[in-house]
């Protein structure tokens, strides 16, 4: 048993190790012995549970995909309209963006060259279909106007979300990030809700903001 738990933490150690050299400095640009050498393990310990590179990039975008199904699947909760889930979920991504390597790697594979190997879908896939969701629930529910496009708000959504952060990698800081995401919904709420619900929103992601701000 303590060989097994020593087993999973050095796992762990050289799939956050990975994630922050793929973040900082890309996929292609990172060998195994960079991450070897930040991960402060063997070259035995990492193949002993990695052969190749590819496979800590799946691990991570694996990692990546059950984080993002957990969010969704939490903020979801029971009270909350589809529209307020679908807020939530945008603002916990954005926090975790800036504390997790692992979220900030699995981004930066995603709109790469690397692709999630089978049954695993591409994280812009499943991004588009929790939202599709979400916005079609949120028509139903009176919250969005119902001539709304769903396929064509939930692609501008994520490509929002998705862009805001490949843009400011170079620019600002990943503590921005929910900034951001404050400021997409300001400009998509007043096109997406009707008037008589639109401040109720407007205040949520104000709210949401400064509840998901780093500290």
């Amino acid at each position: 048993m303590a060989r097994q738990v020593r087993a999973e933490k050095t796992r762990a150690t050289i799939i956050t190790a990975a994630a922050d050299l793929f973040d900082r400095q890309g996929y292609e640009a990172t060998s195994l012995s960079d991450i070897v050498e930040h991960a402060r393990v063997t070259k035995g310990a990492l193949y002993f549970h990695f052969a190749a590179k590819e496979d800590l990039a799946h691990a991570i975008l694996e990692l990546q995909s059950a984080t993002c199904r957990r969010l969704a699947r939490d903020t979801g909760a029971r009270g909350r309209t589809s529209l307020e889930a679908l807020m939530r979920l945008t603002f916990c991504m954005a926090r975790m963006f800036a504390e997790d390597p692992v979220l900030r790697a699995g981004l930066r594979l995603a709109t790469g060259a690397t692709r999630p190997r089978p049954p695993l879908s591409h994280p812009f896939t499943e991004w588009l279909d929790i939202v599709s969701a979400r916005l079609a629930a949120a028509v139903e529910e009176s919250d969005i106007h119902p001539d709304t496009d769903i396929d064509v708000v939930a692609h501008s959504l994520v490509c929002f979300f998705v862009g805001t952060r490949v843009v400011g990698r170079t620019r600002e800081p990943v503590t921005r990030q929910p900034r951001r995401t404050a400021e997409m919904w300001q400009l998509l709420l007043r096109g997406l809700v009707p008037v008589t619900r639109r401040a109720r929103y407007l205040s949520l992601a104000a709210r949401l903001e400064r509840e998901t701000a780093p500290l």
